[in-house]
């Protein structure tokens, strides 16, 4: 058996995120099946160890999840050849220290998004990465999600005909902190603009590499920001002042002329399919998808409603949709990316997902910044 061993320096972990998805959903999950398996006579393993700046979260976040090795001091990980990938879901405003130093030690490097707060820095650590000739990526798990996977396939298959517009409805309420027995479920610094919070810059980078790749390049964008909630409680239960965007209204224009609306809100109470739902239309059918499932209707059972506010609603307008059957097993979203770049590090196989296209999606948050300021629609 060819083995292909990976170490892995996972950085900024100890978090939700990196813990749930990127730590246990995904690395340690390719570690329990034996690694990705290439062919019947090869595979490619994988040996994480855990950095960053808290010991005692470090260790204990090892024995919980079974990994042999942790240290709080990045250089001497760097500095081990063994060490071939960097991972970083650190805080966006520590990120480009990290990347610097990964790139100098030749490592490839892959980031959770966003990966700047600029585009400017954005483009920066992908030339960086680029002029050190280290492969390199950024995570854009959205796009393997189950729901998201059948309404390609719906596309590829043209079942809408010509796509007209697209709406997107993300988020959910999220805890002030003020209440007894009911703390934030997010960190605070998600709500301050000095520390790289604001829901713009985190959704909008999703819904970019979402919708270039799905439906079309945007041409253009107006979008319009607020605070909704000016204070909220931290985590040593002290109020602070609110100062980045909790609530995110967007409008995109592709450059094929499809309508792109999405709403991203942290102050929002949830009364549809899931978290996220997206409703796709087009001349001869339509979608609704969210994070697994996707149903649709075909223009031959739509029906036909009169205006009457007089009368009871004769149609049930939830009859009628058809669910789009699982065609396989869905593995986790952010393992399949992660799946892809090991193979993209070990075998050199393509993997269009990098830095510079992460950067995209920084670009469509700092232009929608722009717009909400400025007031008006602007190209990107």
């Amino acid at each position: 058996m060819k083995e292909h061993k990976l170490g892995i320096i996972m950085n900024g972990v100890t978090g939700r995120m990196g813990t749930n998805q990127h730590l246990i959903r995904s690395i340690c999950a390719i570690r329990d099946q034996g690694g990705v398996q290439v062919s019947p006579d090869e595979v490619i393993t994988v040996d994480p160890i855990l950095t960053g700046r808290n010991e005692n979260k470090l260790s204990a976040l090892a024995d919980r999840t079974g990994v042999e090795r942790w240290t709080t001091n990045l250089d001497e990980a760097l500095a081990d050849p063994n060490n071939q990938i960097f991972f970083d879901a650190s805080s966006t405003l520590h990120r480009s220290r990290f990347v610097e130093m990964a790139a100098k030690a030749g490592k490839a490097i892959y980031c959770e998004k966003p990966t700047a707060v600029t585009t400017d820095e954005a483009l920066r650590l992908a030339k960086l990465c680029e002029d050190a000739g280290v492969k390199n990526g950024a995570v854009q798990d959205k796009l393997w999600l189950p729901g998201i996977r059948k309404l390609k396939t719906l596309i590829k298959q043209g079942f809408f005909g010509e796509i007209l517009s697209v709406r997107g409805e993300f988020g959910y309420w999220v805890f002030t902190g003020h209440d007894e027995d009911q703390p934030a479920q997010r960190p605070s610094w998600n709500y301050r603009k000095e520390d790289g919070g604001g829901i713009i810059i985190d959704m909008l980078c999703h819904w970019r590499y979402l919708v270039d790749n799905v439906f079309g390049p945007i041409k253009s964008i107006s979008c319009r920001g607020a605070t909704h909630v000016g204070e909220r409680i931290d985590e040593q239960g002290n109020p602070y002042k609110c100062t980045a965007d909790d609530s995110c209204y967007a409008t995109m224009e592709l450059e094929n002329g499809v309508l792109c609306h999405f709403n991203s809100s942290w102050t929002v109470r949830v009364r549809r399919d899931d978290l996220f739902v997206m409703q796709v239309d087009g001349t001869k059918g339509s979608a609704v998808v969210n994070l697994r499932g996707c149903q649709t209707q075909g223009l031959g059972v739509t029906p036909k409603p009169v205006w009457n506010p007089d009368i009871e609603q004769p149609i049930d307008f939830y009859e009628g949709w058809s669910e789009v059957p699982d065609a396989t097993t869905y593995d986790n979203a952010f393992k399949i990316q992660w799946e892809l770049f090991l193979r993209h590090v070990a075998l050199d196989e393509p993997f269009s997902y990098d830095l510079r296209s992460g950067a995209k999606g920084v670009e469509l948050a700092e232009v929608g910044l722009q717009s909400w300021e400025e007031r008006k629609w602007i190209d990107l």
